[in-house]
This record gives structure tokens, C-alpha cells and sequence, in this order.
């Protein structure tokens, strides 16, 4: 995945909280599904953190998750357990 052509005129979107981690949505070029990643409030600090935003800004955490293995398919089940968990 090239993620220059992810965060490129995209957003994201908030999906869930669960134990100190926001997890957000993206839509991935050449994928029919969004993709979720953990964005851990932790390395936010005070930083402003919206429902929606643009992708750019979550750069870095979308590249730690592609090279974590964490940038998953997003459960249709908004209220289950979360990845890694």
C-alpha cells in the first residue's frame, strides 16, 4: 500500500474508543472495504482529536499501522471487541 495514495484528498472517520485508543476508518484505494487503525490517546497529548478529518493529518498513524499489521478491515459490529485488544 502506497500511502501517499491514501491519505491524498481522503479522510477519516471515528469508528470506536476502547482502553485508551481512538480507532479511526479510511477508505484504501483498490479495497471495497474501510480500513480501521489505532490512533493511542497516549501520543496524542493535547491535540483536538474530531469525529471526522482529513487523512493527511493521521499520517503517521496510518504508516505505523501499515507496518504494524494493524490497518484491518473494520467490523461491521461497531461495539465489538477491537483488534489487539
Amino acid at each position: 500500500m502506497n500511502i501517499k495514495e491514501i491519505v491524498k484528498d481522503n479522510q477519516v472517520n471515528f469508528f470506536r474508543y476502547r482502553q485508551g485508543v481512538m480507532y479511526y476508518t479510511v477508505k484504501v484505494p483498490g479495497h471495497d472495504k474501510e480500513r480501521m487503525f489505532p490512533v493511542p490517546l497516549s501520543d496524542v497529548g493535547d491535540a483536538t482529536l474530531h469525529a471526522q478529518d482529513k487523512a493527511i493529518i493521521f499520517m503517521r498513524y496510518i504508516r505505523k499501522a501499515i507496518e504494524d499489521g494493524t490497518l484491518v478491515p473494520a467490523s461491521a459490529d461497531r461495539h465489538g471487541a477491537s483488534p489487539k485488544s
